[in-house]
């Protein structure tokens, strides 16, 4: 399917789902992992409730947005979906792994776990038994550090979270763009900047990329990291550390330029 900066087209997602026939699930995305780029959430639902397919929305970056009154209108309709993922380990900081699931329909979240076994024996079935919900029937407590970081941060700390490394991804790709030869290949909606340098007389440019990369991690100034965009390699940041100013951003990008001139 043709997409857009990583957004799905929706006049294309509608021949998709008119050859379809049968039981389906549809997984759209709040924020791409390399542009943040949202596919259209509220018409790609409206479709799919038409035709009784289960909607999945993957928002391991995006789905943060909603915390912010300036970024809410990114998943505008996303309320209408069955069931939505996202990451704590990302824009909360708190340890890997940190993944959440919300699921609408309760029966058919439980349905999905229905081994028994006698040694396990959940007891008294007016407690919630935490096995009966995530494929593990032993995991540690991840929902504590979670739930510690949300009471610090508060509604108004996870807002302010959201909108400053947003703010940084946009200044991030303000400043690259003044390096020679450097070009921002999406548009910054949220906080990742995806970008490739293509200075001229380098012969093999996805090379380059990963050396640049790897020298500017050794720098230990800050990470960046390689991904693939159309075919081609790019280097992307995300900024998700609410620790991050602009000094960091300067400091970032004077290392970045310090790589391109040694690789």
């Amino acid at each position: 399917m043709e997409i857009d900066k990583g957004r799905m087209i929706l006049s294309e997602f509608e021949k998709v789902l008119a050859d379809y026939r049968g039981p389906a699930i549809v997984c759209i995305q709040a924020g791409n992992v390399n542009t943040g780029a949202f596919d259209p959430l509220a018409e790609i639902i409206a479709l799919c409730k038409k035709r009784d397919i289960w909607m999945h929305v993957d928002g391991a970056s995006g789905l943060w947005a909603a915390a912010s009154d300036r970024f809410r209108h990114l998943v505008a309709g996303l309320e209408k979906a069955d069931s939505w993922a996202t990451d704590a380990h990302k824009w909360l900081n708190v340890p890997y792994d940190s993944g959440m699931v919300f699921v609408r329909d309760q029966a058919a979240h439980r349905g999905f776990k229905t081994a028994q076994c006698a040694y396990a024996a959940s007891g008294d079935q007016t407690l919630r038994d935490g096995s009966q919900w995530v494929p593990e029937n032993s995991r540690r407590a991840r929902g504590f550090v979670l739930y510690a970081a949300l009471r610090h941060l508060g509604r108004s700390g996870v807002r302010d979270l959201v909108d400053r490394c947003c703010d940084m991804a946009a200044l991030f790709a303000a400043e690259l763009v003044k390096l020679p030869h450097v070009r921002i290949l999406n548009e910054v909606i949220l906080n990742q900047v995806l970008f490739r340098i293509d200075p001229p007389g380098v012969p093999d440019a996805d090379a380059f990329h990963a050396a640049a990369a790897a020298r500017i991690q050794r720098y230990g100034m800050c990470w960046l990291g390689t991904t693939r965009w159309r075919g081609r390699t790019a280097l992307r940041i995300s900024v998700s550390n609410s620790a991050t100013g602009p000094a960091d951003v300067q400091r970032s990008v004077q290392a970045l330029s310090k790589a391109i001139n040694e690789v």
